[in-house]
């Protein structure tokens, strides 16, 4: 049956698409794979230990991937969530068997390329759409090609990185409910989805507008997806951008919280690379990044990191971890701003 995206052309695209990896030799990459094996299992005792949450016997798969395998994952992933709002948008808007074969092709192209930019981009990510019990997946051509710009300690950066990503696959299962609350969220931006065709045409036209703001270095940097977003949506996206900035600065948090023993050039890392997320590439790479909402991403470590450690110095880890108690718990975007205000709502 044909769809408005094709997928497999997606994954095919993205693989063509993405960069060269770094050369190394066979030795190397295992060498590099074992050694992401081993820093993934020694960052889970100093994450227990940093942020206090019981992780219960781990289901979720560690797997050391090329870039082609990351892409492979994240394609499932996002049809697993795409799907539904395709379908609803096809109910609404039928647009006959040749128009999804052409229609998918392009689609599948457009996020072929989006998939392709972004596999030479990703260091770590814990994905959980694609597999229910998620699965932790570390991209070994782009740390090593990383730490070699950089010009950083190679052992100490691949813990440093896993000691990100651990953090994310103990939020999401010690912390169980919250999988099905992001689910439940990207099923609220697809049910508040406007199916008008008038309706949609004017907002594909903002989004051309945004496009040219983008060129231009201008905007403020969500990306395309806000200027498409009905007002429904917006509330849906403020509540994930809240969301995220919490866990994303939480991770952020525990990887430079380590004692500096565990990662003696931990502080030549986080300027480094704090640096190279300023800077943010040649001129396209700065654009897709735009187009794409990277940099209001990079705000939500920085917003979200200062967050968890005014928190934490104010009230300690244990009171901190009432966060996670319910959705009722998680802060408001207001309340990443202002720290406080969380503190007085939730332990007043």
């Amino acid at each position: 049956m044909a769809s408005l995206i094709d997928w497999d052309l997606a994954a095919r695209t993205a693989k063509r698409f993405s960069p060269a990896s770094p050369g190394v030799s066979r030795r190397e990459a295992d060498d590099v794979v074992g050694e992401l094996y081993r820093a993934t299992a020694a960052a889970a005792d100093h994450v227990a230990q940093l942020t206090h949450l019981q992780e219960p016997p781990v289901t979720a798969a560690t797997r050391v991937v090329d870039r082609a395998g990351w892409i492979d994952a994240n394609a499932g992933g996002l049809r697993t969530i795409m799907d539904p709002l395709v379908d609803r948008l096809t109910a609404a808007n039928p647009v006959g068997k040749f128009g999804e074969a052409v229609g998918g092709r392009i689609t599948g192209a457009q996020v072929g390329g989006i998939l392709g930019f972004l596999s030479g981009k990703v260091l770590g990510q814990f994905e959980f759409f694609d597999r229910p019990g998620g699965q932790l997946l570390l991209v070994a051509p782009n740390l090593v090609a990383v730490e070699r710009l950089l010009q950083v300690d190679p052992h100490d950066f691949r813990l440093w990185v896993c000691l990100h990503e651990v953090t994310h696959r103990v939020q999401f299962t010690a912390v169980p409910w919250l999988r099905q609350h992001m689910l439940g969220e990207v099923a609220a931006l697809g049910d508040t989805f406007d199916t008008d065709p008038a309706e949609l045409r004017r907002r594909l036209s903002g989004a051309a507008s945004e496009l040219v703001k983008a060129v231009r270095g201008q905007g403020d940097g969500s990306g395309l997806l806000t200027v498409l977003a009905t007002p429904e949506q917006r509330v849906v996206i403020e509540r994930v951008t809240a969301f995220m900035s919490l866990v994303e600065g939480h991770a952020e948090y525990v990887m430079n919280a380590v004692p500096s023993e565990v990662i003696p050039s931990q502080q030549v890392i986080e300027s480094r690379f704090a640096v190279r997320r300023r800077r943010g590439g040649n001129p396209l790479d700065r654009l897709l990044r735009r187009l794409l909402g990277l940099d209001a991403k990079t705000r939500q470590y920085v917003d979200g990191s200062a967050f968890v450690r005014s928190v934490v110095e104010r009230i300690g880890v244990d009171d901190f971890n009432a966060i996670w108690t319910s959705v009722e718990t998680l802060p408001t975007r207001a309340e990443i701003a202002e720290p406080a205000r969380w503190i007085a709502r939730v332990h007043a």
